[in-house]
């Protein structure tokens, strides 16, 4: 692939899977300057990467795996260049880029926003194995395809996805 076409499609791939990488990106990184720093990361390992992508997955997939591998490779350098942080909540603090109601009411969109802070709160605090799986059942991922980004299988994601609910279902204070 030339890399004028490789340009072309990269481009292509970020702006159709731009939100599911903002939120891949934002349940690995609550800050902002680093979270952007990843999404550069992310759209290089992809650029870097199309040129092998033959289709036996679907693109999204695909798009993910890249994403997921980069997103671990990011807390890993972050955690030996800083050694292992705890943030506080003043740092952990995401403001959602987009509400879905066209005119919600302020008390309503302030309940919306405290909501989706607690649940981002409370995936980034769920072990590394579960979030991953959770983060791409967010994203609509079948158990095959999450399987397929991150080399395990099925069974294992299924396993891995009730553990990661049932611990985010505590985490929020919900019964099952």
């Amino acid at each position: 692939m030339r890399d004028a076409n490789r340009d072309r499609e990269l481009e292509r791939v970020l702006k159709t899977h731009a939100a599911a990488l903002s939120r891949l990106a934002a349940s690995y990184e609550s800050r902002p300057a680093l979270r952007e720093e990843l999404l550069q990361d992310i759209a290089f390992a992809l650029w870097r990467a199309l040129p092998s992508f033959r289709g036996q997955a679907s693109e999204k997939t695909f798009v993910l795996r890249i994403a997921t591998n980069r997103a671990l490779s990011h807390i890993a350098t972050r955690q030996t260049e800083k050694g292992t942080h705890n943030f506080s909540a003043a740092e952990m603090v995401c403001v959602p880029s987009a509400v879905p109601d066209p005119a919600p009411r302020p008390d309503e969109l302030a309940a919306r926003m405290q909501t989706a802070l607690r649940l981002q709160q409370a995936v980034r605090e769920l072990p590394l194995a579960l979030r991953q799986v959770l983060v791409l059942a967010f994203e609509g991922l079948s158990h095959d395809e999450m399987a397929r980004v991150l080399g395990l299988t099925a069974g294992n994601v299924a396993v891995r996805l009730h553990r990661g609910k049932g611990l985010l279902r505590q985490a929020l204070g919900e019964t099952s």
